[in-house]
């Protein structure tokens, strides 16, 4: 086999259990206020302690609002669940990154920033998108709370081993292409089920010339093919990146650590259980048009005249037409941010268009930072000044419309251009209609009002 897959995995088997699960070895554990509160309870019901507490970090973001934050959080519902989350964190002796602390943001973006995940780690949370930390060369998935409750008490977990698949993107990507949008691509060409039983590592051009934060995109997004995870070969931009971050090694540590992460390729003969091999030149900024991330097209396409049984009852929830062109559709809201698209580079890109310009009247714009690490980031660039100047301000960090689960809804009926990870019913608000996109198709949208391609722009 000899893939990167199988080398990080079988560095971490502790027993296999014949015709049965592995017992796998987890070097980090994030919490989140959602998903914790009944794997405390339940260790708490049996009189445990957390295993290896040093390698859990606690932090809310789901509930947070993203204005006030230094207030009392006004939903009960919200308050309660991210008190719950520091009341459990201080009982059981664990790391936790509260509200308004410089440490808080989205987990999915504070891990990697701060050098708490690794290369080569196995890495979980009670989170579907903590695919994201594979673009540090860890192995990262997403658990259930039964499971949260497991690694808390032994810091292991029973485990199918998923099977292999290589996606290989090779060329270059075009003027206004994104990591988002390769992501959008690849849902599009496999379906939201195409990777499901997979770990799909990410190769070729495409990939090794991507930033951190094009990796981190990508790898969130692969869930959203239904593959259990996504991860991409540590090299020297993923080295870089972790130089000097807060708990990256240091000195010698380094300098061992580096030695060991260069080992973590897949050989020259890795068999894959699947391989896919895509062109980066038949990729265009992309938008989705339906009610799941593969029901998408590119900016200039027209949406398709037919497709599986769910397609007429997402278009009849969208408000759109088999056959329609999506450029130049009137947009309500704008949302950039999200463990997707909430770092800063996707702020620069955003930035890059919108400066010169004005916010379009009548759109509602919510720029969240993915954490107060960015924050700082956006300031220090002075990307703040170019935002303000163009009429949008910056809002404080926290999942936000990404879900309907603190302040910022999207209205019944209302379209919103978001660069989150799902568009399902609901999921930005009751009734809310959401198409998925890139910061720059985001940011073009913002200040003409209408769907527009980016490419026009820059």
């Amino acid at each position: 086999m000899n893939t990167l897959f199988d080398k990080i995995w079988d560095a971490h088997v502790v027993q296999t259990i014949a015709d049965g699960p592995t017992q796998l070895y987890i070097d980090r554990l994030y919490c989140h206020e959602v998903t914790s509160p009944q794997a405390f309870d339940g260790m708490r019901a049996r009189g445990l302690k957390c295993f290896r507490p040093q390698q859990i970090v606690c932090m809310p973001d789901h509930n947070t609002p993203t204005h006030d934050q230094d207030k009392p959080i006004a939903d009960p519902v919200s308050r309660n669940q991210v008190d719950t989350l520091e009341r459990n964190a201080r009982e059981f002796g664990l790391k936790h990154f509260g509200m308004m602390s410089k440490d808080n943001g989205i987990i999915h973006v504070v891990g990697p920033e701060k050098g708490l995940s690794l290369p080569g780690m196995t890495i979980v949370c009670g989170d579907s998108h903590t695919s994201t930390h594979g673009a540090m060369g860890a192995v990262a998935f997403g658990i259930g709370t039964s499971e949260v409750e497991m690694v808390m008490a032994s810091q292991c977990i029973l485990q199918q081993k998923p099977k292999s698949m290589r996606i290989t993107i090779n060329g270059q990507l075009g003027k206004g292409v994104t990591a988002k949008d390769v992501a959008l691509y690849l849902m599009a060409q496999l379906t939201t089920s195409g990777a499901t039983g997979y770990f799909v590592e990410y190769a070729g051009d495409v990939i090794t010339a991507l930033s951190m934060e094009g990796r981190l995109t990508l790898c969130n997004l692969s869930i959203e093919m239904g593959a259990r995870g996504g991860f991409i070969a540590p090299d020297d931009v993923t080295f870089a990146y972790l130089k000097g971050k807060e708990y990256a090694p240091k000195g010698e540590a380094w300098d061992k650590a580096v030695a060991y992460w260069k080992t973590l390729k897949s050989g020259d003969d890795a068999v894959f259980d699947k391989e896919l091999v895509f062109n980066a030149e038949e990729i265009e900024p992309r938008i989705t048009y339906g009610t799941n991330p593969g029901m998408g097209i590119g900016i200039t396409e027209t949406i398709p005249t037919e497709g599986d049984a769910n397609f007429e009852k997402s278009l009849q929830y969208m408000g759109f037409n088999a056959g329609e062109r999506l450029l130049g559709k009137k947009i309500d809201y704008v949302f950039l941010g999200a463990c997707t698209n909430g770092r800063i580079e996707d702020f620069r890109a955003f930035a890059s268009i919108v400066k010169g310009r004005q916010k379009a009247a009548g759109v509602v714009a919510w720029l969240v930072p993915g954490s107060w690490v960015v924050d700082q980031q956006i300031r220090e660039e002075g990307l703040d000044r170019v935002l303000k100047a163009a009429g949008f301000e910056i809002r404080q960090p926290g999942c936000s419309a990404c879900l309907a689960m603190n302040d910022d809804k999207v209205p019944a009926g209302k379209y919103a251009l978001s660069t989150s990870n799902r568009n399902f019913e609901g999921r930005q608000g009751p009734g809310a209609r959401t198409i998925l996109c890139s910061p720059l198709v985001a940011a073009a949208a913002a200040v003409t009002g209408v769907i527009t391609d980016p490419r026009t722009l820059l």
